[in-house]
């Protein structure tokens, strides 16, 4: 009899709450029905954001398996850090779309952050035909992150975009510089797993940067052509795929008679164009060192031999022997052949032109090296 009654008791105090016209007292039964917090997190002012928070943090609808599968799909669609996937999708409510873009929203405020960090690791890319050459310096702050597949296929892509560019590189045998600014506003059609679609190099470059979590930057590039009878080649060190390596030799080869085989030319071309990256030349020939340099070296040597306290005559067979010494060193004609020591460059030139039967010479050459000149 007494259950009855409580139990007629409790009906009736929960009619008489809910009739019309009163206002509910929030109860912990009344609070438990809705959904509310029986007590209110302290700092959250606002009783609907802490309801949305705590309905995240102990939805029922994401099992613990598919939040860590989803976890698991938008860090292998991004490559951002799993700190971030997570807090995106706890904020999307566990849609793996509208977290991908939520992460890369946030990502380009956070690159933008790292922008000004000292970035001197990363890739050279070269891109060529036969006639037309192009390398592209993309850099990175961790030589892990020049590792990064994403990296690697922008920087691909960038010396790829370069070399299929109109521009007076296509119509000069010089050798034509361009920095960031040449290529930030091109367009660049992607194709990754993890980054795909039409964009600017820039906002490519940018969104590269949030999926890495590193400063990403277009340092510099280089692009060499050639005349119809000649070629460009080209030889990459440390190279972890074709294309793409740490430092990058490359030289045009110009034969004066243009039914001449290139196949010749192609093999030496290659040999010199590993030779540019071990021995460093910094001229092609003697004529071509600046007198300031010359003057500067002479100076220096002209010291170093006083100091022997030998007389003026010896003195100056001494520098005349060492300044032989220094063309050697920087001037990529009269450098010893890194392949073969007991001749020259230029006596292999000689060589390949008798072979050919026409005058072979070099047209243009550079050394590249990822992060050369920046102050770490």
């Amino acid at each position: 009899m007494a259950c009855c009654r409580s139990a007629k008791s409790l009906t009736r105090l929960i009619l008489s709450e809910l009739s019309v016209g009163r206002q509910p007292r929030k109860g912990y039964f009344f609070r438990a029905c809705i959904g509310e917090p029986a007590v209110k997190p302290r700092g959250l002012v606002n009783l609907n954001a802490s309801r949305q928070v705590l309905l995240r943090r102990f939805s029922t609808e994401v099992s613990a398996t598919e939040q860590i599968n989803l976890i698991k799909q938008l860090r292998e669609r991004t490559s951002a850090p799993i700190k971030d996937v997570k807090l995106s999708l706890v904020t999307c409510n566990w849609d793996l779309e509208a977290a991908q873009k939520d992460l890369r929203k946030r990502g380009v405020v956070l690159a933008a952050k790292k922008s000004s960090r000292t970035a001197a690791e990363g890739l050279l890319s070269v891109a060529q035909t036969e006639k037309k050459a192009v390398v592209v310096e993309l850099n990175c702050e961790t030589d892990f992150v020049a590792r990064n597949d994403v990296f690697q296929y922008l920087a691909s892509s960038l010396a790829k975009i370069a070399l299929s560019a109109e521009s007076s590189m296509v119509q000069t045998q010089e050798a034509f510089i361009f920095g960031p600014e040449y290529l930030e506003n091109m367009k660049i059609n992607l194709d990754h797993p993890k980054i795909s679609g039409e964009t600017t190099v820039q906002n490519a470059v940018t969104e590269v940067a949030a999926m890495v979590g590193e400063n990403v930057k277009i340092r510099r590039g280089y692009a060499l052509s050639t005349s119809s009878h000649g070629a460009v080649l080209s030889y990459l060190h440390t190279c972890p795929q074709p294309g793409l390596g740490r430092i990058a030799g490359l030289l045009t080869l110009e034969i004066e008679d243009g039914n001449a085989s290139l196949d010749a030319l192609r093999g030496v071309g290659s040999s010199l164009a590993m030779h540019i990256v071990a021995s460093k030349p910094l001229f092609l020939s003697k004529e071509l060192v600046p007198s300031e340099a010359l003057e500067s070296e002479r100076d220096i040597l002209k010291a170093q031999a006083e100091s022997s306290g030998k007389s003026q005559m010896a003195v100056e067979k001494m520098v005349e022997g060492r300044m032989r010494k220094y063309y050697e060193e920087v001037v990529l004609l009269e450098q010893k052949f890194v392949m073969n020591d007991s001749v020259k460059v230029k006596s292999l030139l000689n060589d390949l032109s008798k072979e050919v039967g026409s005058c072979v010479k070099i047209g243009n050459f550079l050394r590249m090296e990822v992060g050369e000149g920046i102050q770490r």
